[in-house]
């Protein structure tokens, strides 16, 4: 790694307060101290974590953290991160204030989980696109009517801030930060490392297409759920699935949106890429073997379904982000499926 131009992505000082999340502080605290491992340069990344007061502080789950210096006593970072937690919901009024006072100095806004919560608070959210743990979307987006909040993706990069999910989102935007300070070898050898992939992007879902929406109540509902999963390559029209019900296309329909919470249209194209997704990270199957399995007939189709909501080809999407040891076989591609 030697023969690598040295980069470096400066300071990065991570909040810390009672009741945060352990995993969100060292998640991308450990991404961040692989990066300088990797790049072969100690100080590639400066890391500090400090606390309102200074003093230790207690975790969510218990575990104490001792902080390296006190709020009032930070340098102005390059990188800024908040993490989230259980202490999110009823903040210290020093950290927002501290937070509202330098947080438009950092270079970089970046917060974990909840952490949205906190830069919301001290009005860093205002006038932009933002994300957090799911669970709390809505309150977000009720607390802060400025903030144009969307619960779906992983994270979100709203110029020089950016927002994430929760604990294993904060370490895939932390991963797609080191890609931008020193390249994408450094990243893919921390993400290597970690034993997760470089990295999910940012508008990936937070969750399946069947945890996404809610399980139906009524079993014929609940069957045809479980078959859409298993025949992803079957007839999935809406017809075809009320005679499964047995219950009309009209009353199918309504009665499926209604326990589900999404149109059976929208049930079964989150299914079906989702299978596609998994097909293309852990099988050694072709494009066009892939599009059948899943439902879409040709290349072009998958092709289409992933540029729509992944931003990405297929092609593109296996060699980003299937893992290293997959060795998935060499496809002859058409023009349009690169």
């Amino acid at each position: 790694m030697s023969g690598r131009p040295r980069r470096s992505g400066g300071d990065v000082l991570v909040v810390v307060f009672d009741g945060v999340q352990s995993l969100d502080v060292t998640g991308p605290v450990e991404v961040f101290a692989g990066a300088c491992l990797s790049a072969g340069d100690p100080g590639a990344y400066r890391l500090r974590t400090a606390s309102p007061g200074g003093g230790p502080v207690r975790t969510s789950s218990g575990l104490t953290l001792v902080p390296d210096l006190a709020l009032a006593d930070a340098p102005a970072p390059e990188t800024l991160l908040v993490p989230g937690g259980q202490g999110t919901r009823a903040p210290d009024s020093l950290l927002i204030d501290w937070l509202r006072a330098h947080g438009p100095s950092a270079r970089r806004l970046v917060s974990v989980c909840t952490g949205a919560m906190l830069l919301a608070e001290a009005g860093l959210l205002r006038g932009r696109r933002a994300t957090t743990h799911w669970a709390y979307s809505h309150t977000l987006a009720r607390r802060h009517p400025d903030t144009d909040v969307d619960p779906g993706p992983i994270y979100i990069r709203d110029g020089h801030v950016s927002t994430s999910a929760g604990v294993t989102a904060g370490i895939d935007l932390a991963l797609s930060l080191v890609e931008e300070d020193l390249g994408r070898d450094v990243a893919l050898d921390v993400a290597r490392h970690l034993v997760v992939f470089l990295h999910r992007p940012g508008n990936q879902a937070q969750f399946s297409a069947q945890l996404s929406a809610q399980t139906a109540q009524r079993e014929p509902l609940r069957d045809v759920q479980q078959w859409i999963s298993e025949h992803t390559d079957g007839d999935l029209s809406v017809a075809s699935l009320a005679e499964r019900a047995r219950l009309s296309p009209r009353h199918f329909a309504r009665a499926f949106l209604a326990e589900t919470g999404v149109t059976p249209g929208r049930y079964v194209d989150r299914v079906r890429l989702e299978q596609a997704r998994r097909l293309l990270e852990e099988s050694n199957d072709s494009v066009a073997e892939i599009s059948r399995a899943c439902g879409y007939g040709t290349p072009e189709a998958l092709r289409r379904a992933f540029v729509r909501v992944l931003g990405s080809a297929p092609a593109e999407y296996r060699r980003r982000f299937r893992p290293p040891s997959g060795g998935a076989r060499r496809e002859q591609l058409a023009p349009d499926e690169a």
